[in-house]
């Protein structure tokens, strides 16, 4: 694995590792187009799935993971981490590779993605992977379980932050706007909400289905900070990150992604096809060579 843990040392105390972190950008992109080569190769495998919206969050996963989430691998509970839900839990295959990259699961566990029996559901599932924090996939619920996390934070007195990850379709439901309004009414500043704004959900484009924009002015209407970004340079996701992270306003924040659904495969970007559609072994050997060939 390329990335070192690291552990801080404060007058001679040893204090609990920070995760696994990759300073480089260049690095960070070179693990971006692995997790992209895994994502295809399991959903390949397991002849089902939905690889555009995995494909679209995998700098956002990376990010998190190797630079700003505050966790340990070696205790997945540690009472202090930082929380990250997958609310769109269709998106898991780039978590999965992920949690494998930073050393939570084995490797070899990926190509039984929605194999009977395998910890590597279809949707993230905590009772068969204890490293997840949540139970995902029935959409429009993750923001809600974010603020119970978050209000646990405010009540244990701890400074863990929780971050939530949504899927701009996802946000069409209702729930998640009855908990826009709650977090800023109790000034959850130790929530962040990351919207994986891709346009397209499983029917089509988004602005054909039920249009989601202004989505900066809406969540600053309910009193959140809202930042948008370019969600797949890490010049721009790694600060709005480690802000949100340090946010300190009395706010939470609402992290607009701006992404391409089935990023790094020509076939695949901005065609809706790729929501919930498994690519063919030969579509998997056609994507897997032009995403090796971009490293």
């Amino acid at each position: 694995m390329s990335a070192t843990l690291v552990t801080k040392v404060t007058n001679n105390v040893k204090l609990t590792p920070a995760g696994p972190r990759i300073e480089s950008t260049a690095e960070l992109k070179r693990l971006a187009n692995r997790v992209r080569i895994e994502i295809i190769k399991m959903i390949g495998a397991a002849a089902s799935g939905h690889p555009g919206g995995s494909l679209s969050e995998v700098e956002l996963l990376a990010a998190l993971y190797f630079r700003v989430l505050r966790h340990d691998p070696s205790n997945p509970t540690w009472r202090e981490r930082d929380r990250f839900i997958l609310s769109k839990g269709h998106g898991c295959p780039a978590l999965y590779a992920i949690l494998a990259e930073a050393g939570y699961i084995d490797p070899a566990l990926l190509p039984t993605l929605r194999k009977l029996g395998s910890p590597l559901q279809g949707h993230p599932d905590k009772r068969m992977l204890p490293a997840l924090e949540a139970s995902t996939g029935s959409l429009g619920q993750g923001i809600s379980v974010g603020i119970g996390m978050a209000l646990a934070a405010r009540l244990d007195k701890l400074d863990y932050h929780t971050f939530v990850m949504v899927g701009d379709g996802e946000i069409q439901e209702g729930q998640n706007w009855e908990a826009a309004m709650f977090a800023p009414y109790h000034k959850l500043q130790n929530l962040t909400v990351i919207v994986d704004c891709n346009r397209q959900q499983l029917d089509g484009f988004t602005k054909d289905i039920l249009a989601v924009d202004p989505l900066p002015a809406k969540f600053s209407s309910f009193g959140w900070n809202a930042v948008e970004i370019d969600g797949h340079n890490f010049d721009e996701v790694i600060p709005a990150l480690e802000n949100a992270r340090a946010n300190s306003s009395g706010k939470p924040t609402a992290i607009i992604a701006h992404t391409v659904k089935g990023k790094g495969v020509s076939f695949m970007e901005n065609n809706p096809k790729w929501h919930g559609v498994a690519p063919k072994p030969e579509e998997v050997a056609a994507a897997v060579k032009e995403l090796e060939s971009a490293k």
